[in-house]
């Protein structure tokens, strides 16, 4: 028996598990489908609740405050651009073009900052020159 089918018993032709399936999709859903889940388990089959409560517990699905990505794709791409591989001569490229792409960041941000700055002082501009035309009211009408 070879490494490949030693490692995989059960044929998924492309296709995670059911479970795995149900519990990525209460992932997307959120901590809220979980709990839903966990009421309706107590409600109709008390067991199928009280696992539920007891999986939450295990995963660490109960306490946490972020939605569980351990698994997810984006994450792992994450992990992948951060992690050396193996050519220098790429890495040391990647790390150029990280670098590059940071810088472009930082100048985009401190233009909106300007912008913004730019954008308030007009309006404050505006609101000082409005301000000046208005016809003084006389100090009677003020009184009144």
């Amino acid at each position: 028996m070879t490494d490949a089918t030693a490692t995989n018993t059960y044929p998924t032709h492309g296709r995670e598990h059911w479970f795995n399936r149900a519990e990525n999709w209460l992932d997307d859903k959120g901590k809220g489908a979980w709990i839903a889940l966990m009421v309706l388990g107590f409600i109709f089959v008390w067991p199928v609740g009280l696992a539920v409560l007891a999986y939450m517990i295990w995963s660490k699905r109960m306490f946490s405050r972020h939605r569980h990505h351990a698994h997810s794709p984006r994450m792992a791409a994450m992990h992948a651009a951060f992690r050396p591989s193996g050519n220098t001569a790429f890495d040391a490229y990647k790390a150029e073009t990280l670098r590059r792409l940071e810088d472009e960041q930082k100048s985009f941000e401190s233009f909106l900052d300007r912008l913004r700055d730019a954008k308030d002082k007009a309006e404050f501009d505006q609101f000082m020159a409005d301000r000046s035309h208005k016809p003084a009211q006389p100090e009677a009408d003020a009184e009144a």
